[in-house]
């Protein structure tokens, strides 16, 4: 018997594009993320299904077909598959009209002749069964390792109505695509509809869709407000066509004509590329759903138009339920009365405000769906099934500075934004225009993108801008360019040193820089050093150490004493604090502690002092040990401080503290060759890529931002400077690692694996296959 292969094929059993199908488009989009998240450590291959002989242009990852009105094939593709070693699990994607046989039963006859583990995956999932119903579904779990459903409901009728075990089930949330808050008016121009209020549905087109319901809502809507657009995206079922051709269509043709809103109503009668499709829906001010199936499971297309931001008025099917309440959308209770859709529709349109409000928290709410979080779970389950958690490798996202970029104005880059969109009314900080500069500075270092001198110069003029004549730096700047009262009121020691850090980095790669660069940067970096020696913030401290280390590499005399004083200030806290069971600098664990055993690692660099460098290794250890659990980083809560006396409070983390750590991780590695933080910097840069408590990716990667927080239940989806810039100077802290490294990787939990394939899936540097999706969602 031949051994099994290492890197495990997940195998989808399921219709796949270009079969016009919505579980089609679900299984392509997530294969798609799978490999996007673990490339070629989780294969993808399909086993698509066909209903009727066809001739399909599938792409490669389709292995074979299987024709569902031929029994045999059943058996005949489960002896194929039993033949493979490579299979380490196969993924069914269950709904009843796919396959043959009363209810589907034929693929009872593949799930008991194939000998590899397999769960299924219900899209639909209805109460009340008969008999027969209920005993295939059974069977199904009987021979399913897991059971996988998409809503809390779906899982309920499960155990309820068919007397499956909670064990058995797992809940993974329908998948959507991340997409970015745009300025609707924007959008409207491109797609010519200015000034028009755009109402919205979409989907393979049937009677189940009930769009005659709203049609006959329109009328008293558009007598008060004429520019309103009733869009109606997407071409007729596949099935219906075939039985009944374009029958259900013309009749909403003629509902229309009847009613007089040729001028208000419009077909988009042709399959949406996703990019388009997207841009539909968040130009839309409101989405409309109408099916009057009451015992629908699962709508991919209202949670799609959710995750676009858009309020949902939808009929009382079971996922709407348990998706739409007050706070993002109008759940109606009925299902053919127009009455209702009117005056919600009316509602909406006539309370701009509430529409916005609405379509925040619908997005807000739909982030924790999105198809790279789906993907992460069910690489979860495939590693716990087949064993082989520990070669699953999260893939290291593409480096994106969109949206820094966006972020930043000719005068430097805004403090906050709301979502994706900055908030100029944030103003400005020096703290953020400083850590802007060493991104900037590592990007140009590493990848000589001469568009990038124009960002360094720009965070350089902030600086000076911000520089007193003292050498002291304000940290709070309105939009206006004026210091604000804030710089009165808090203490500036620590945004002073993240100033000097940031001037001494670029001083040690002078030479890359045009030299009106290195000049300006030199003349604010000595107007400073007199102010160094008043610093009593223990982080100011670690953060000029930083800078003095990259400025005087050549251990001047003047700048080694003052870099001096600065140590004998830390060591006095640390001799003051530190016990036996607390190695620390202060009583407490608050915000960017490892600068300050990073910041006693660069005092050792500088002076060769072997007594810094234990006790940066003796202090460093203590924080990581507070740090690392279970696989798994847990920074200090912003929620409150962790004191030595007192209960440490969890969750509330934000990407700073990660990138701090990731960065004093890089360094130890370098100074010490130790692997143990090598090891932990992957485990901590993997907190970005879900492996966290929420097991929620924390980057977008539709513009390379990062989002704010990790709460306990939540992920606070802003993406504000600080947050961005530091995982920005995190993926590089990654880069850096491959740039060194002799062979390409991927990250994962516990160690890299080195990768000796020549797959497109785990290219150098990033690059990842790109696949595009045409939307079938039902």
């Amino acid at each position: 018997m031949k051994p099994l292969d290492k890197n495990l094929k997940l195998i989808f059993i399921s219709s796949f594009p270009p079969r016009e199908c919505g579980i089609a488009t679900f299984t392509q989009d997530l294969a798609n993320t799978l490999n996007n998240i673990y490339g070629c450590t989780l294969p993808i291959e399909i086993y698509a299904l066909e209903n009727k002989p066809s001739n399909f242009n599938y792409i490669k990852d389709v292995t074979d077909v299987l024709h569902t009105f031929n029994i045999n094939q059943y058996r005949k593709v489960a002896d194929a598959i039993n033949e493979r070693n490579d299979v380490g699990l196969i993924c069914i994607q269950h709904e009843f009209g796919l396959y043959g046989g009363e209810y589907g039963s034929h693929i009872l006859s593949f799930m008991l002749a194939v000998n590899k583990p397999v769960i299924t995956v219900f899209h639909t999932v209805l109460p009340n069964p008969d008999t027969k119903r209920k005993s295939i579904v059974q069977a199904i779990n009987n021979l399913s390792e897991k059971i996988i459903v998409q809503t809390k409901n779906s899982h309920t009728i499960l155990m309820e109505d068919y007397n499956i075990s909670a064990e058995n089930l797992e809940i993974i949330p329908h998948g959507t695509h991340i997409v970015l808050w745009k300025n609707k008016a924007t959008l409207k121009e491109k797609y010519s509809f200015k000034d028009k209020i755009i109402l919205s549905t979409f989907g393979l087109l049937s009677e189940n869709k009930n769009v005659q319901t709203v049609l006959y809502a329109l009328p008293e809507v558009v007598k008060k407000h004429p520019n309103v657009l009733f869009l109606i995206l997407g071409k007729t079922h596949p099935e219906v066509i075939k039985n009944e051709g374009e029958k259900y269509r013309e009749q909403l043709v003629a509902i229309i004509d009847k009613l007089n809103l040729q001028n208000n109503v419009k077909f988009i009668n042709k399959y949406l590329a996703l990019e388009e499709l997207l841009e539909y829906l968040n130009l839309s001010d409101i989405y409309l759903f109408s099916s009057k199936d009451p015992f629908q499971a699962v709508s991919g297309t209202f949670v799609y138009a959710m995750s676009a931001g858009c309020p949902v008025i939808s009929t009382p099917i079971p996922h709407a339920k348990e998706l739409i309440d007050d706070s993002n959308g109008i759940l109606l209770n009925t299902f053919h009365d127009p009455y209702p859709f009117q005056k919600a529709i009316l509602e909406l349109i006539e309370n701009k405000n509430k529409r916005v409000e609405l379509g925040k928290n619908a997005f807000s709410k739909m982030r924790a769906t999105s198809w790279q979080n789906a993907a992460i779970a069910y690489g979860k389950i495939f590693g716990e099934i087949t064993n082989k958690s520990e070669d699953l490798s999260l893939q290291i996202p593409q480096i994106k500075i969109d949206h820094l970029k966006e972020m930043t104005t000719d005068f430097g880059v805004l403090q906050f934004s709301n979502f994706g969109i900055p908030d100029p009314n944030s103003g400005y900080t020096l703290d953020d225009n400083a850590r802007a500069l060493i991104a900037m500075t590592m990007y140009y270092k590493n990848y000589k993108d001469e568009d990038i001198l124009k960002l360094v110069t720009l965070y350089l003029n902030f600086i000076e801008f911000a520089q007193q004549e003292n050498g002291s730096f304000k940290n709070y700047i309105n939009l206006e360019k004026e210091f604000t009262l804030q710089n009165k009121e808090v203490n500036l020691e620590d945004s002073n040193g993240r100033a000097v850090w940031a001037l001494g980095f670029l001083l040690a790669q002078k030479n890359l820089f045009p030299k009106s660069i290195a000049i300006k940067a030199q003349k604010c970096f000595e107007k400073v050093l007199s102010n160094l020696g008043d610093f009593a913030s223990p982080r100011a401290i670690g953060f000029a150490l930083k800078g003095l280390y990259y400025y005087n590499p050549c251990a001047q005399e003047s700048v080694l004493e003052l870099t001096n004083q600065l140590i004998g200030k830390l060591m006095e806290y640390y001799q003051l604090t530190a016990k036996p069971d607390w190695n620390w600098y202060e009583d407490y664990l608050t915000y960017a502690n490892s600068i300050l055993p990073e910041a006693m690692m660069y005092a050792f660099l500088i002076t060769k002092n072997d007594t810094y460098k234990e006790i940066a290794e003796v202090t460093f250890d203590f924080l990581l040990s507070q740090y690392f659990m279970k696989g798994k980083i847990q920074v200090i809560s912003n929620k409150g401080w962790f004191n030595k006396r007192n209960k440490r409070t969890f969750f509330g983390e934000q990407p700073i503290e990660i990138a701090y750590t990731i960065f004093t991780l890089e360094l130890f590695y370098e100074v010490t060759k130790k692997s143990k933080y090598k090891d932990q910097l992957e485990i901590a840069f993997s907190w970005f890529l879900g492996n966290n408590h929420l097991n929620q990716i924390m980057y977008n990667p539709a513009n390379g931002a990062c989002y704010d927080g990790l709460e306990e239940y939540n992920i606070n989806i802003n993406q504000g400077a600080e947050s961005s810039i530091c995982y920005v100077m995190a993926l590089m802290a990654m880069d850096n690692c491959i740039t060194k490294s002799t062979t390409p990787y991927q990250l994962k939990a516990s160690k890299l694996f080195i990768c000796d394939c020549n797959s497109e899936q785990c290219s150098h540097q990033f690059k990842f296959r790109e696949k595009s999706s045409d939307n079938f969602i039902s």
